[in-house]
């Protein structure tokens, strides 16, 4: 405040910087009222918002995942490195904010979730399209989990185009052979629909990387930048399971799954094989 300013004067500045009737708020560019209106419970329980809330900040997550995870993988294809490796950085970091997440709906007891299942009908996480998406592109494919997105064409294309693409994985092998590692011409150019299988060769090309770090640095560092993002994916798959044990038992999923029994067969999933079968050999 000048001396000459009166304190009117100032009251009538403050009043002005304070009116939005023409500026952009930050309820107008975060799009608050749709997103804070976009929770529906069906049951009159109590706990449903906490449900809700829960997946929808969960899918709010996947889409920066995604976002993150198809630039990191065109990065690699493209041999620019260092961006790459700051992406994934980001999705490891996004993987564990959602296994935190899981703590929270641990909070809802086994009779508060059982009073307000039966809303919802046949609905489930199994159905999440951008789920799927994260799992293909990071190289777990299986034609069987195209179906539960058959009924929207819009949603199936988008699970599609990452179940037909090379992953993450298959772009990181195609990247070695390109800086002279000796990668089989079978993994370089194959049918990406199929799931990735390990093999000794490949086993063999990382350890190159491996045992000449100086030499290979920026490959070593994405072998051990992938090693994390695994590391990171397991403990998310690890904490939704212990939460899904916590709170429903051995149920069936409402999407028809077995439950408990489903989400820990996905736990034997290895997506980069070779990187960690390798650790015994150095």
């Amino acid at each position: 405040m000048s001396q000459n300013q009166r304190p009117e004067d100032i009251v009538r500045q403050e009043k002005a910087q304070l009116d939005f009737t023409r500026d952009m708020t930050y309820g107008d560019y975060l799009h608050l009222d749709e997103l804070l209106g976009a929770q529906h419970p069906l049951s009159p329980e109590h706990n449903e918002m906490l449900f809700i809330i829960q997946h929808q900040t969960s899918e709010l997550w996947m889409k920066l995942m995604l976002h993150e995870l198809r630039a990191a993988i065109a990065n690699v294809a493209a041999d620019r490195l260092q961006p790459a490796f700051k992406m994934l950085a980001r999705v490891s970091k996004i993987m564990e904010q959602l296994v935190h997440a899981w703590d929270v709906l641990a909070t809802m007891t086994p009779p508060e979730y059982s009073a307000l299942r039966p809303y919802l009908a046949r609905s489930s996480g199994f159905q999440s399209y951008q789920y799927r998406q994260v799992e293909f592109l990071l190289g777990n494919k299986n034609a069987a989990m195209l179906k539960p997105h058959a009924h929207r064409a819009d949603l199936l294309a988008q699970v599609q185009n990452a179940y037909e693409t090379p992953s993450l994985y298959d772009e990181a092998l195609r990247l070695l052979a390109r800086h002279g590692i000796d990668v089989p011409a079978d993994r370089l150019d194959r049918d990406w629909t199929q799931p990735y299988q390990a093999s000794d060769a490949v086993e063999a090309a990382w350890l190159t990387v491996y045992r000449q770090t100086d030499r290979y640095w920026d490959l070593y560092q994405l072998g051990e930048k992938l090693t994390d993002l695994e590391d990171a994916f397991r403990l998310w798959r690890f904490r939704h399971v212990t939460t899904v044990e916590r709170v429903i038992g051995f149920k069936r999923g409402t999407g028809g799954t077995s439950g408990v029994d489903y989400l820990r067969r996905m736990l034997d999933v290895v997506l980069f094989p070779e990187i960690w079968k390798l650790r015994t050999e150095l």
